[in-house]
This record gives C-alpha cells, structure tokens and sequence, in this order.
C-alpha cells in the first residue's frame, strides 16, 4: 500500500527525530506541560531492586519534554506502580548515532554501580536518517550487544523501520537488522516500539517528530510488559525498596 508523504513524514521519520542538540533534551520548553501523573500505585513496591539502562537518543534523553518526562522516567513510575522495585537509568543522548552509541557503551556501563540488570537499546533512527548503510547500522549494534553479552547482561533491542521513500532495498536492509538481531541469545526484540503512536499525530511534538509527554506515556502502557519480562530474577542482593 502506497503511504502518503505526509503520513511517512509523521510516522515513519516519528521514530527517528535524533538530530536535535543534546542540550535541548534535558528540559521542556517554555509552556509545556507539566509532568505527567505517574499511574495510581496497584502494589506496594518490595523486594531487590533492580536496575534499568535506557541507553538510546533523543526518544529516551526527553527532547522537549524534560527529563522527568521522559520515556525512561514514565517507564520507572509505571512498574514501581505495579509493585516492582526497579530503578532506570536515563542514557539517551539527542543525535546519538550507533556509531556513536557503541562509542560510549563501555564507559557507560562502567559508571554503573551496580550493573544494570537489564539494558534497553534503542539506537538506529539517526543512521536511517542520514542514510548511513545498513551494513554499518548492523555492525555497530552487534558490537554493543557483544559488549553487553561478555557482560552477562541481557538486552532489550528496541526495533525500528525506515519508511518506503529511502526505498525498497534500503528498507528491508535497515529492517532486517532489527529481526536477525534480536533473534540472538540474551536479546529480547520489541519489533517497532513507536507502533502504537506513529498513525496518531495529536501525540507528537510540533516538530511531528517526537512524542509528547502523553504519547511517552502510551508508548510506556504498550512496551512495559516486555520490560518486565525481559527482566532477569531479582539477585536477592541487598538492595531493597525506597
């Protein structure tokens, strides 16, 4: 089915809109909405804590929205409400390449203390926008999740697609990338994480490329489950609820 250039504007380049500088993304404009109302406590939250690593671009980082708004934050509030004693780290950094991401991986992970039980990865969007090849895209993901295996830490690979206009065969070169690697051991897939909002224009930013702060929140409702399965057993370790 042929996608309308206005719709391929808003929704498929909705899941990249990295290019924006990285201090933009640490608080919300002049006028924006408050922060959004974590979701009614359905448990008292009890046991370990774990922790979290949101490690992507500007769709974690809260470009636009600020930090406390932020998928990462939302993220947080939403499993804490359901009972679970986690803790997420927000490493997204605006204009984040996987270039630049397998860069930066091992020093992040390294400031880390604890290590982080779970890894969320979300990068790509900013290769397919400056139409860097898949092969490359590929490479670098590998890298980072071969980083997090030697580790001992399991990942959730938070999926993208390019839209048609960059092309039949540069599409399902960048879409291929994302389902053979999270086919791999120790790697969960979430096959587009933006599928529940990118037909839904009211919830993205003027820019109509980045979510508002409700359009995190919807995104949180439909990916946090696979957060929560992709979690590992509590360690028992000492770390316990606040």
């Amino acid at each position: 089915m042929r996608v309308p250039p206005s719709s391929i504007g808003l929704a498929a380049l909705a899941l990249a809109g990295c290019e924006q500088p990285a201090e933009r993304s640490a608080a919300a404009p002049a006028g924006a909405a408050s922060v959004t109302p974590a979701p009614a406590r359905l448990a008292p939250v009890a046991g370990p804590e774990q922790r979290i690593l949101a490690f992507g671009d500007s769709l974690f980082a809260g470009y636009g929205v600020g930090k406390a708004n932020s998928y990462p934050a939302q993220l947080e509030a939403a499993l804490r409400a359901e009972g679970r004693n986690v803790r997420v780290v927000n490493a997204g950094i605006s204009g984040d390449t996987t270039a630049a991401g397998r860069q930066r991986l091992a020093f992040t992970l390294d400031a880390q203390q604890p290590a982080p039980d779970l890894v969320l990865l979300e990068l790509g969007a900013n290769d397919m926008l400056r139409a860097l090849p898949p092969a490359e895209t590929r490479a670098n993901l590998t890298a980072m999740l071969d980083e997090l295996r030697s580790r001992g830490i399991p990942v959730l690979l938070m999926g993208m697609r390019a839209p048609p206009n960059f092309g039949p065969d540069y599409q399902r070169g960048f879409d291929a990338i994302y389902r053979e690697l999270g086919a791999r051991p120790g790697v969960t897939l979430v096959p587009f994480w933006l599928e529940t909002i990118y037909r839904r224009p009211e919830l993205f930013q003027a820019d109509r490329l980045h979510p508002t702060s409700k359009g995190l929140g919807v995104l949180v409702e439909a990916t946090k489950e696979a957060v929560a399965e992709a979690l590992p057993p509590p360690r028992g370790d000492v770390r316990t609820a606040a």
